[in-house]
């Protein structure tokens, strides 16, 4: 029982402070839909990751792939829900699907890939590691799309860094992983620093409402 509260437990509590932090709360119904609309993109992602990476050496491609999947379900889905009308709802509904990424992606390291001793270990540096990796990547797609859908000037070139931004975070991430023991820690700290004021602007604009 404790290690799929350790599987699943950091995904929702990082929901749940984002879903919180929006003063205008969007419908149960819309978030267990997009939650679940993130959690399917697991297969599809690993039928291309099995295509595009051929060793370990590529890892990063994963960025590519999979933030160009969740950025795909967000404009064919998400935006045409009723419920989408305001900039916090993007950064809201594109953490959803990042962290319901997250959380079947974090099942099946813990139960399938480790499902030994090391299990603990593996959901352990998980938590503070992929799952805030995702759940930012989402925050920073949600940011860039909310300004693209809800600014008045349209000619923006949000709409292009809703993309690249986190392409470039996740690749980045993936290949510190893999060629540095530490480095990768410190480049989530820069990263959580920037998502934390993205997102704070958005809670301040609300707040003025």
């Amino acid at each position: 029982m404790s290690l799929i509260l350790f599987t699943v437990g950091p995904s929702l509590l990082i929901l749940f402070y984002i879903i919180q932090s929006d003063r205008f709360t969007e419908p149960t119904s819309a978030i267990i839909k997009i939650f679940f609309l993130g959690l399917i993109l697991i297969y599809p992602a690993g039928y291309l990751n099995g295509i595009v990476i051929t060793d370990e050496s590529k890892w990063y491609l994963a960025g590519i792939t999979e933030e160009s999947l969740k950025y795909l379900a967000f404009i064919l889905f998400v935006t045409k829900l009723h419920e989408f009308d305001e900039r916090m709802d993007a950064i809201v509904y594109g953490t959803l699907i990042s962290l319901g990424f997250a959380t079947l992606e974090n099942y099946e390291y813990v139960y399938l890939m480790f499902p030994d001793e090391n299990s603990y270990y593996i959901a352990t540096l998980r938590a503070f590691s992929a799952i805030p990796m995702h759940a930012m990547c989402g925050v920073i797609m949600g940011y860039h799309l909310g300004l693209h859908y809800f600014k008045e000037e349209k000619k923006s070139n949000h709409l292009f860094l809703a993309l690249m931004i986190p392409m470039l975070v996740h690749g980045v991430y993936n290949y510190l992983i893999f060629h540095s023991d530490h480095l990768y820690h410190l480049f989530l700290v820069g990263v959580f620093i920037y998502t934390r004021k993205l997102h704070r602007e958005f809670v301040l604009l609300q707040a003025k409402l």
